[in-house]
C-alpha cells in the first residue's frame, strides 16, 4: 500500500493499492475520519481542495463524500487552487482537517492527498502513523453521501443564511488574497517604504512569471497587481493548468532546463524579476540578472535574501528557521540581526512548528513562508509577493539582488552551496547506499578530513536516516528522498572574506573547491 509520507499520500496513478485511485482515497479519508472521531473531533469542519491534475476532481469529491458519509462538516473549495489556500482555510476557519489533492512537482503520471491538521500545519509523528493504523483498519463498504447538506454554515464567515457552497469557498480566496495583498505594507511598510514613492517604485517593477503548467498563475497575478506589482507578463506556454505539462520533463522549477522559457521571457522583456512556482504553488523560485546574463537563485541565496528582508521590520528576538540540509548562513545572519535561530529536519510539518515568535522559516527546495501568522506551510504566492517588494527597495537605491548576496558574503563570508540529486531506479537502492556509507564513512572529502554524524542515531524530533559529514570549511548532507527514488547529497563550503577587495578572490575558491566536493558525492 502507499504509505504516509511528507504529509499524506504521493504515487503514481494506477489500480490497486500501490496507487493513487478512488478506492486508495476513500480508505485514506475513511481512516482519517476515524482518527478524528477517536480525538473527539467527529462533527467539525474538513475543508478539501485540489489542483489540476489528472484524477484530481475525482479524488476531491471522493473525499469530500466520505467525510460527508462520516458527520463531518466539509468545504469544497469551488475550482482548482493552490496549495497553501488549503492551509491558510484550516487555519482561518479553524478546521479539524484539510486534504489537498496534488502531486506538487512530481511527473504528470502521479497524485497525492496531502493533510492539514493542528491549525493548518502538516501532520507529524506519530499522527502519521496512528492515520496510517487507522486506514489499514478500513474494511469492506466505505460510505459516500452528497456532500452539500454538509456545507458548513456561512456564518463562520460572515455570510448571509442560504448562502451557496460555492461562493464559501470564494470568500476564503477572497480572505487569502486580501492577506497576501497586505505584506508588502506588513514588512516593507514597516522599513520606511511606504507612501506615494513606494507604491510608484512597486509599479515600476516588471516582473516575469510562470505558474509551471499548475494552478497558481491566476491567483499569483492578482495578489501581485493587488500588492501594487501592475507589470507582470507570464510565460503563456506555460500559464494554463495543464496536467501533462507538456513543455518540461520534470514540473519543477529547480530541475535544468525548466525555467528556461521564463528567464527568455524576463531577457527579452527587460524584467526587474523572473517568478517560478512549482505545479500547486506552494513553492517560489527567483530568477536574477547579473554580470553574465539571466539565472535561477538558489533556494538558499532566496532563503537568506528573504529572511534578512523580513528580520528588518521583525520584532526584536524574533525567530528565523531553516533545515539541517540548507545553508548554515541564515544561522550567522541571525543574531546579527538580534533573532533567534534554529534548524529542524526537513519539511515544513517540523518548520512550521520551529518555535514560539517565528516570522520566516526556508528549505533550500525552494520553499519559503514568509508569514507564518496567515500559512503554517511554505507559500509560493505570498513569497513571490515579499521578493517583489525586496527588489522595488533595492532597486530605489539603485542595487540589485546580487549585490545584497555580496553584502552578506563580506559580512559572514562566501557561503557557496549546491545539490547532487542522483536518481536510481528504485527507492530501496537510496537506502542502500545511506547503509553503505552509515557502515564504511568516508576519513576525506576532497583532501579534507571529515567527521561523521549519524542522525538516524539521535534520539527525538531530529532524528532521520541522514548522514551529515562535516569538515572546518565544507559540509555534506546524504539522504534518501522521501518521496522519489532519489539520493540527495547538499552541498556547502564557506570560504572568509577579509574586505569586499578579496570578494572575488573568495568567490573563486569557493566554486572550484564546491566542484571538487560535487565530484565526490556523484561517486557514490
Amino acid at each position: 500500500m502507499l504509505r504516509f509520507g511528507t504529509a499524506g499520500l504521493r504515487g503514481p496513478l494506477q489500480d490497486g493499492p500501490d496507487g493513487m485511485n478512488v478506492d486508495t482515497v476513500s480508505r485514506a479519508s475513511a481512516g482519517i475520519a476515524a482518527w478524528l472521531r477517536d480525538r473527539c473531533l467527529g462533527g467539525g469542519l474538513v475543508i478539501v481542495g485540489r489542483d489540476a491534475r489528472h484524477g484530481s476532481a475525482e479524488f476531491a469529491a471522493a473525499t469530500a463524500e466520505v467525510f460527508a458519509a462520516a458527520g463531518f462538516s466539509v468545504l469544497i473549495l469551488p475550482r482548482p487552487l493552490p496549495t497553501p489556500v488549503v492551509a491558510f482555510a484550516v487555519r482561518e476557519l479553524k478546521a479539524v482537517a484539510g486534504v489537498q489533492i496534488t502531486a506538487s512537482h512530481n511527473p504528470a503520471t502521479d497524485n497525492g492527498y496531502k493533510v492539514y491538521l493542528d491549525g493548518g500545519s502538516q501532520l507529524i509523528p506519530p499522527a502519521d502513523a496512528e492515520i496510517e493504523h487507522c486506514i489499514d483498519a478500513v474494511t469492506g463498504h466505505i460510505p459516500r453521501t452528497d456532500p452539500g447538506p454538509a456545507a458548513p454554515d456561512p456564518s463562520i464567515l460572515g455570510l448571509p443564511a442560504g448562502t451557496p457552497a460555492e461562493a464559501l469557498g470564494e470568500e476564503i480566496v477572497r480572505r487569502y488574497l486580501a492577506r497576501v495583498t497586505l505584506l508588502p505594507s506588513l514588512i516593507g511598510g514597516h522599513q520606511g517604504f511606504e507612501g506615494e514613492a513606494a507604491t510608484r517604485r512597486r509599479s515600476e517593477i516588471r516582473i516575469a512569471l510562470t505558474a509551471m503548467h499548475g494552478v497558481g498563475g491566476e491567483l499569483a497575478v492578482a495578489a501581485l497587481r493587488g500588492a501594487g506589482f501592475g507589470d507582470v507578463l507570464v510565460v503563456t506556454e506555460q500559464f494554463a493548468p495543464d496536467p501533462d505539462f507538456p513543455t518540461v520533463a520534470f514540473p519543477n522549477p529547480e530541475e535544468p532546463g525548466a525555467a528556461d522559457l521564463l528567464l527568455g521571457l524576463a531577457e527579452r522583456l527587460d524584467a526587474d524579476i523572473a517568478i517560478a512556482l512549482d505545479p500547486d504553488a506552494d513553492r517560489c523560485a527567483l530568477g536574477v540578472r547579473g554580470p553574465h546574463g539571466w539565472r535561477m537563485l538558489r533556494g538558499d541565496e532566496t532563503g537568506v535574501l528573504l529572511g534578512d528582508f523580513v528580520l528588518r521590520s521583525a520584532a526584536p528576538d524574533s525567530l528565523v528557521a531553516t533545515t539541517i540540509v540548507s545553508s548554515r548562513l541564515l544561522s550567522k545572519l541571525a543574531p546579527a540581526r538580534g533573532a533567534r535561530y534554529t534548524e529542524t529536519l526537513t519539511g515544513f510539518k517540523w518548520l512550521a512548528r520551529a518555535g514560539a515568535g517565528l516570522v520566516y522559516a526556508y528549505e533550500e527546495a525552494i520553499g519559503h513562508c514568509v508569514d507564518p501568522a496567515a500559512v503554517r506551510d511554505k507559500d509560493g504566492i505570498s513569497a513571490a509577493v515579499v521578493a517583489a517588494d525586496l527588489v522595488a527597495q533595492v532597486k530605489a537605491e539603485g542595487r540589485t539582488l546580487f549585490d545584497v548576496l555580496d553584502d552578506f558574503a563580506v559580512e559572514f563570508g562566501v557561503h557557496a552551496g549546491d545539490q547532487v540529486s542522483l536518481r536510481l531506479p528504485d527507492v530501496s537502492e537510496a537506502a542502500a547506499v545511506v547503509a553503505r556509507l552509515r557502515e564504511m564513512p568516508p576519513a576525506e572529502i576532497a583532501g579534507e578530513a571529515v567527521s561523521c554524524t549519524d542522525m538516524a542515531r539521535l534520539r527525538g524530533q531530529m532524528r532521520t536516516d541522514a548522514l551529515v559529514f562535516e569538515g572546518p570549511t565544507l559540509r555534506v548532507v546524504v539522504r534518501p528522498s522521501g518521496t522519489e527514488p532519489k539520493l540527495k547529497c547538499y552541498l556547502e563550503t564557506f570560504v572568509p572574506v577579509a574586505d569586499r577587495d578579496g570578494l572575488a578572490v573568495a568567490k573563486a575558491a569557493a566554486a572550484q573547491r564546491l566542484s571538487e566536493i560535487r565530484m565526490f558525492c556523484e561517486k557514490l
